[in-house]
């Protein structure tokens, strides 16, 4: 990215490759689970509702393949639903997507909504105004992530060309927002929703925190070597920033250092960690259905059907913990990439549990479910 004076000025973008991305349905499904403002009460009937919606139109590959969509229902809907579904998805694969592809090894604190911070961080981030969709506490530092998701109905889901317009103007205000938080590091993906499945385009700032230990062993088709450029608005001139040096890659952005307002972020993301605890605690103590024990540590939940639009393709067991029972993120990822028929599709973070299953099978007793997890832990 070029900067001058007033702000960002220019940006370019290299494509880097195509290929396919280990993204479960369950980890969608726990993702969005915890994509709740932790300073209200948890409604559990319409968390379930909105998971059981989720999944009507939704589809796990089950290791046979990717994430599909239900396109003809989806484009039967109203407005709302698509875009509640849309997003949904866009949220999720972001997430699980970012994992896979950065290595990620989040932070205690793990994720929170720019709408949710803790209110130490409104002297960091701007109150008002272009904001990112999450704040990701990781090793490195905090980086910013951006999750859209769109339904689209061509029939190619990787055009080949300059990316969408929509995708262009999102870019512009986001690489504005990393100059004016001092070159902060984030990333941006776009979800796509068509008929041959769920697609994700990730925009990765060069010299982003983000990028650390990026695996690029996913690659099937190398990238077009010839950039997407474009100019940036200019800013409003009585907004002065200095310049700061660059590089070059994909969207150029020196490296961050995480000191001052990365400092000040990181102790005020803490406190996000506790919330979630609580929040983790009030759920347990909600739950009257005890499933079982995982290393000890007993595990309570229920199953959900995703029968909103009639029969059920799948079901998904919502589990917390009564506390912490740490797993081996990599490995997680490592055995969704290579999840086979007869392995279940599950995922655990933190002490929030999720597991889905095709319905026309049996349930998979406690023994097996947690067996499996334990190989992980």
């Amino acid at each position: 990215m070029e900067k001058g004076q007033a702000g960002a000025e220019a940006v370019q973008a290299v494509e880097i490759g195509q290929g396919p991305l280990p993204v479960s349905l369950a980890a969608m499904v726990n993702i969005n689970a915890l994509a709740c403002d932790l300073r209200k009460t948890v409604d559990q009937r319409v968390r379930d509702y909105e998971i059981s919606l989720l999944l009507s139109y939704i589809i796990g590959g089950q290791g046979k393949g990717p994430l599909g969509v239900e396109c003809s229902a989806l484009d039967s809907s109203a407005g709302h639903i698509q875009r509640f579904v849309s997003e949904c998805t866009g949220l999720g694969v972001m997430t699980a997507a970012s994992e896979a592809l950065f290595d990620w090894k989040p932070g205690a604190s793990g994720l929170s909504s720019f709408d949710v911070l803790p209110g130490k961080l409104s002297g960091v981030y701007a109150k008002t105004g272009v904001r990112p969709d999450l704040l990701y506490d990781l090793a490195a530092g905090p980086v910013a992530g951006e999750a859209r998701g769109r339904r689209r109905r061509a029939k190619k889901m990787f055009p080949a060309g300059k990316g969408t317009p929509e995708q262009r103007k999102r870019l512009e205000k986001l690489a504005q927002w990393s100059v004016d938080h001092g070159d902060h590091a984030y990333f941006m993906s776009w979800v796509w929703l068509g008929a041959g499945g769920v697609y994700v385009d990730i925009f990765l700032p060069d010299g982003s925190a983000a990028l650390t230990g990026l695996k690029t062993g996913w690659i099937d088709v190398p990238g077009d070597a010839k950039p997407w450029q474009f100019r940036v608005p200019r800013p409003d001139p009585r907004r002065v920033v200095d310049p700061a040096p660059e590089e070059g890659l994909m969207a150029n952005l020196s490296r961050p250092e995480f000191s001052g307002e990365g400092a000040a972020s990181r102790a005020a993301i803490s406190r996000v960690g506790l919330e979630a605890e609580e929040a983790m605690d009030r759920a347990f103590s909600r739950e009257e259905h005890q499933l079982g024990t995982l290393d000890g540590v007993p595990v309570r939940g229920r199953w959900i059907r995703g029968d909103v639009l009639g029969e059920a393709r799948h079901e998904v067991l919502l589990g917390v913990l009564g506390e912490r029972v740490e797993v081996n993120r990599r490995a997680q990822r490592e055995r969704l990439a290579t999840l086979t028929g007869d392995r279940l599709d599950m995922f655990l973070d933190g002490r929030r549990l999720t597991a889905v299953r095709p319905v026309d099978g049996p349930r998979p007793s406690w023994g097996r479910i947690s067996a499996e997890l334990l190989e992980q832990t």
